[in-house]
């Protein structure tokens, strides 16, 4: 397998802290993001790829692996198994050096000091020993009006339902792990795991970053210039905001708490930011054009 360098696509130090590692990956998950880069391939690509980088680095026990491990870090209990183990009985030596990785040979040499028995022959106890059964990946296709509160879902995995209730605010890539619902173990190993990434599609008018939700908003020409009261929608239905006479387009707003839930913290969102666009109007009647004259007239007059 090619080694990934997480640290390079997500621009960061291998010293950084997670802060930054949080930091970056919101940066660049918004560059990329989908909603933001329609039909861009490599945009997608791009938003993948940061998300992955992300789960790992933001992980300590997954990146403690990925820095000792590199791109071997997912096999790094194997590893520290088989290490635990190097110990020889009287009369055997190795001159090799432990590389960071484990080929068939150290393996082989392991099972024998761990079961009696000299040379590298297959019945040195392999028999015996218990192995892990193989895990399972899935994909969970839903949308992001789903995930906005938590539900349940049953899932069918090698002829088995699986019962899985899903927490409000999962995101787009993100993966979970039921324990024991993989493949059969060998010689009373325990099963694998199942591996669930959620792919999420937006169906809204919202673009998600993280637990903050962004919104652009048209109010007409005259509510920007007179103000007045409009109805904006977040997820949870429409709010009303008072607009300030003399409003000005890109004018941006934050409604606090009316974002996307955050995962597994129950009653915590984060926020909107809405940004108004101004609408000016494509066609004007005669008696609004003479209107609008007297009032460039009153303005002009006014400057003078």
């Amino acid at each position: 397998m090619e080694f990934i360098d997480y640290y390079k696509i997500l621009e960061i130090d291998k010293k950084a802290s997670p802060d930054d590692i949080k930091k970056a990956y919101r940066k660049l998950a918004r560059k990329y993001h989908p909603d933001l880069n329609p039909n861009d391939k490599s945009a997608e690509g791009k938003f993948k790829q940061v998300n992955e980088a992300n789960e790992v680095l933001s992980d300590p026990e997954k990146r403690k692996k990925y820095d000792q491990y590199g791109k071997d870090w997912k096999h790094a209990e194997e590893f520290e198994k088989a290490g635990q183990g190097q110990s020889r009985p009287k009369g055997q030596s190795s001159n090799r050096a432990y590389s960071g990785h484990y080929t068939e040979e150290d393996f082989s040499d392991f099972f024998s000091s761990m079961f009696g028995g000299g040379g590298r022959s297959q019945s040195s106890g392999r028999e015996n020993v218990k192995y892990k059964g193989a895990d399972y990946k899935s994909e969970l296709h839903l949308k992001l009006s789903d995930v906005y509160q938590s539900q349940k879902q049953t899932l069918t995995v090698d002829g088995k339902n699986i019962r899985l209730t899903i927490p409000a605010g999962v995101e787009d890539g993100q993966t979970i792990k039921i324990r024991g619902y993989g493949g059969e173990g060998m010689n009373g190993g325990p099963k694998g795991d199942l591996f669930i990434q959620f792919v999420i599609k937006n169906d809204t008018d919202f673009v998600r970053e993280g637990n903050d939700l962004y919104a652009k908003v048209n109010i007409d020409l005259y509510s920007a210039i007179l103000g007045g009261e409009i109805m904006v929608p977040t997820m949870d239905g429409k709010v009303k905001l008072k607009l300030s006479p003399g409003t000005q387009s890109d004018t941006k707003v934050r409604l606090k708490g009316k974002g996307f839930p955050v995962y597994k913290e129950e009653g915590k969102f984060g926020d909107l930011y809405v940004t108004y666009k101004i609408e000016i109007p494509k066609t004007i009647s005669a008696a609004e054009k003479a209107l609008f004259e007297q009032l460039s007239k009153l303005r002009n007059h006014g400057d003078n």
